[in-house]
């Protein structure tokens, strides 16, 4: 028998140039916070530890970052997923969707709210979750994650309704 291949309701691909854009600023960031360290060290060793271990943080991610969005999202009948195939939500979970103005979401995003907590998981620029919230957005564009936040709630509405 045929495994039956879910039907892609909406997608959501971050464009190259808000990609360059995000991890450009992360990876100047991290250069000059190293710049710092090092060409204009201040008196205390810590201080310049400090400069250091948080420039190479910020190095970092921007290697995360840069990897994290070469991917995008797909939502189908059943859930939200990650395009490497990662679940990030069941629709059957999603308990509501917030993308109000004073919501805490991400930027171009919304937030999902599950009904029970799963595992920590983090795409820089991306999605992340954590306990039972879902964070969708960053380097995404605005109308592509308005677009899937709307969908999400109708499938979920339309499935409590049954």
């Amino acid at each position: 028998m045929e495994e039956r291949q879910p039907e892609v309701l909406a997608s959501i691909t971050p464009s190259g140039p808000r990609r360059f854009f995000a991890t450009g600023v992360m990876a100047t960031l991290g250069v000059l916070l190293e710049l710092l360290a090092f060409l204009r060290p201040p008196e205390s060793a810590g201080l310049q530890i400090m400069l250091v271990v948080f420039g190479l943080i910020a190095l970092a991610g921007c290697v995360r970052m840069f990897r994290a969005t070469g991917r995008g999202l797909v939502l189908t009948d059943e859930a939200l997923m990650d395009t490497d195939g990662t679940l990030v939500a069941r629709l059957d979970q999603i308990e509501s969707v917030e993308r109000g103005i004073f919501a805490f979401k991400p930027s171009n995003g919304f937030v999902l709210r599950l009904k029970s907590a799963q595992p920590r998981v983090w795409a820089p620029g991306l999605w992340w979750r954590l306990g039972r919230r879902v964070g969708v957005g960053g380097v995404i564009s605005g109308s592509e994650g308005r677009a899937m936040a709307d969908l999400i709630a109708a499938r979920r509405g339309a499935a409590g309704a049954s």
